[in-house]
């Protein structure tokens, strides 16, 4: 084996699309010792690949550390598994994610039990398993380089994604060698509605990097994005209706919570229409984010609009039969967990009702079905039919993840780039953002992970191989 050849990095994606993030990186140093670390370990949400849950394609007790990019649950949601599963190393990620992580993994094990009484399967975890993790996590600031374990130093560096979102630097040093730097952007964003991004340290574009890009939204600019949502919610209650707005419990509902009061404030929603917030995990990260525990502008702090009420499960029954304009929020983003389960049956046989998609919806996820319904078909849910009368809007508008035109930018901004990884994405979306990569970037080469892994160094691509782990 060549010189070249005796220190490098293995990479490859846990998962296919979209949800289930999972990136292993196999490391060989010159000595000959070889070790593995996992950056994210997530559920997946799509149906197709669900039953994957329960599986993880490598020994949880050979991974020796963990990294977390953020606190999404198809980022986070099986890493309570992979401790159960014998994984006996720390997890590394910044604070403000170390403090989101317990409660979004306690709610996790409330959805995956109700989700495994209806289906008879067992739970992934439980608290006790969550209580395990969150003792072996170590959250740590932006910018600063962290001792992992000998020969690797990882460094979070700002991203819009999310409160306490990261990017993550890894470099991987080996006396007499050039060093491998990998970056993992996560899911990406170049902005924030709450907070102003920090800077990067000018030297990291200077560095010969791998980076792992993801590719949510990598085949659409900017540019294309229409934004419906106040037009939408407007011309609804206008009309006497009811808008049912699923959200994502963190950030999106407290971004559409702002949006609503900005429309207020401009006069064109009355402030007499009440509204309703529902989801016990969404109401809690809006206490988080009033309280100060979620890094917010000062001038964003105050982003809740008047007349609103926080409901309980009691008062569903009420707000239902009240036939008064008004807007609920409610979780989950997708429509599939969460009190939207309870609305959307309701709701989606009537004319006056406006249900306004914020984000995201996987393949199998209700949201998705409601989706590819026409209107005035029948949709099946929880094994009932409903025919579909509400009007069902869906925008990208506030999605957090950087579009395509925006993702060569941000690449365009490194001098030394040696390796572009495309992760995390449909597979439409990865094909076309690649292509783009290969024209805009000045990238030595570009890859698709997925079906194949990378073995890298410090000049980058060494060889790719078929990665058959699915």
């Amino acid at each position: 084996m060549g010189k070249k050849e005796r220190f490098y990095a293995d990479i490859m994606s846990m998962h296919q699309e979209v949800t289930g993030s999972c990136n292993l990186v196999t490391v060989r140093l010159p000595s000959g010792e070889k070790f593995h670390f996992i950056v994210d370990c997530g559920l997946f949400q799509e149906a197709e690949f669900m039953h994957l849950n329960s599986q993880l394609p490598f020994k949880p007790s050979n991974i020796d550390f963990a990294l977390i990019t953020h606190a999404h649950v198809d980022h986070i949601g099986r890493v309570p598994f992979l401790v159960k599963s014998g994984f006996e190393g720390l997890i590394y990620s910044t604070d403000e994610t170390k403090s989101i992580m317990r409660v979004a993994l306690i709610d996790t094990v409330k959805v995956m039990r109700s989700d495994a009484k209806r289906k008879r399967h067992p739970v992934l975890f439980d608290e006790k398993d969550v209580e395990t993790t969150m003792k072996m996590v170590r959250g740590y600031n932006y910018n600063q380089w962290i001792q992992v374990r000998e020969h690797v130093e990882v460094m979070f560096l700002s991203n819009g994604h999310l409160f306490g979102a990261a990017m993550i630097l890894v470099r991987i040093s080996y006396p007499g060698e050039r060093d491998i730097n990998i970056l993992f952007t996560g899911d990406y964003n170049n902005k924030n509605l709450f907070f102003k991004l920090g800077e990067i340290p000018s030297w990291v574009y200077s560095m010969p990097l791998t980076i792992v890009q993801e590719a949510t939204y990598g085949y659409m600019d900017s540019s294309e994005i229409v934004k419906t949502f106040a037009d939408n919610i407007t011309k609804c209650v206008s009309n006497g209706g009811t808008a049912l707005v699923p959200v994502f419990s963190l950030c999106r509902m407290q971004e559409v919570l702002y949006t609503l009061k900005c429309l207020q404030d401009e006069g064109n929603i009355s402030c007499e229409i009440p509204i309703y917030v529902d989801g016990k995990l969404g109401i809690k990260y809006t206490y988080m984010a009033l309280s100060g525990e979620l890094a917010i502008d000062e001038d964003k702090r105050e982003f809740l609009p008047q007349n609103i009420s926080y409901v309980d499960k009691q008062m569903r029954g009420t707000i239902v039969q009240d036939s008064k304009p008004k807007i609920i929020l409610t979780t989950s983003g997708m429509g599939s967990h969460g009190p939207a389960q309870s609305y959307i049956p309701i709701y989606i046989t009537k004319r006056n009702v406006l249900i306004q998609f914020t984000g995201y919806v996987a393949e199998g996820t209700l949201g998705r079905e409601l989706k590819d319904t026409p209107s005035g078909e029948a949709v099946k849910i929880r094994g009932v039919l409903y025919k579909k009368q509400a009007n069902v809007e869906y925008t990208n508008e506030f999605s957090a993840h950087a579009k395509a035109d925006e993702i060569i930018d941000f690449l365009n901004q490194f001098e030394k780039v040696n390796l572009v990884l495309v992760n995390h994405g449909e597979m439409h979306s990865k094909d076309v953002l690649a292509e783009r990569i290969l024209n805009e970037v000045a990238s030595k080469h570009v890859g698709i992970l997925g079906m194949y892994f990378y073995r890298i160094n410090s000049y980058g691509l060494v060889t790719s191989k078929s990665a058959k782990f699915m």
